[in-house]
């Protein structure tokens, strides 16, 4: 099983990342990227180093030694703000969004359109449903009556959906999903499976963190195995099964102490 690459400048490289905390090495000279409309799977068991990874990615963490490229320019990046300015975007698990406020204020948030009145700015609240509705059926969300509906009242599915719709909307590059299909029931997952798939046919790139092989195999174009902070596989999907990749996770759990 060969390790691939796409292209000579992918949208973000990281190149020999090494990160220790105490006297864990949690990554160690790993190699990743990701290349534009790609969507590359980012599996491994727990502690395998793949939230250290992805912090990195993000700005949350500095390296201890390695470098990081964006379309094939060094970067340093100082902070979640930084990554977010290039088009870095995060989903995490608890999706950031507030229950007692509508679908379209969450979609919105932090960057909610306002109208003049006279000399005070009011939020524009016919403008934020009307562009949220817009993206989601984009996206193939056609069952919500109304963007005006609270988020207390939606599906893991849908909340799913409009978290990667608003980054999508905000001009996001590459949309990073932590286990974005944790605890949803099947048929919720399959359209969330969709969903990223329609990023990746917008011109997106998805790094989609799981370890749920099943899930992240079908909609992946590569998969990238972590452990005990060491990149040990990194694979066209059609080059490798899933029967391949448990295998693979499964002889190398029985090695030393895991990272964080």
């Amino acid at each position: 099983m060969a390790a691939v690459r796409t292209g000579d400048h992918p949208l973000v490289e990281a190149r020999r990342l090494s990160k220790r905390f105490g006297t864990v090495q949690a990554l160690v000279d790993v190699d990743f990227h990701v290349g534009r409309a790609e969507i590359v799977g980012l599996v491994g068991d727990n502690g395998a180093g793949k939230s250290t990874l992805i912090k990195i990615l993000t700005g949350v963490l500095a390296p201890d030694a390695g470098e990081l490229y964006f379309n094939g320019r060094p970067i340093r990046l100082a902070s979640p703000k930084a990554a977010r300015a290039l088009g870095i975007e995060t989903v995490y698990q608890d999706l950031a969004l507030v229950e007692q406020m509508s679908i379209a204020r969450n979609f919105f948030l932090g960057s909610e359109p306002t109208r003049r009145l006279g000399p005070i700015r009011l939020l524009d609240a016919a403008t934020m449903q009307r562009d949220t509705e817009r993206v989601l059926r984009e996206i193939g969300i056609t069952t919500l009556r109304s963007a005006g509906q609270d988020v207390s009242v939606l599906s893991g599915g849908e909340r799913q959906a409009i978290a990667i719709g608003r980054t999508m909307h905000f001009g996001a590059k590459l949309i990073i999903l932590d286990e974005p299909t944790s605890a949803l029931s099947i048929k919720e997952t399959a359209k969330v499976l969709d969903y990223i798939g329609q990023a990746k046919r917008r011109g997106l790139s998805v790094i989609f963190i799981t370890h749920n092989l099943y899930h992240v195999y079908p909609v992946s174009d590569r998969i990238v195995v972590l452990d005990h902070g060491r990149k040990v596989g990194d694979f066209a999907r059609d080059a490798v099964s899933i029967d391949d990749l448990v295998s693979l996770i499964t002889i190398q759990r029985k090695d030393t102490r895991a990272p964080v």
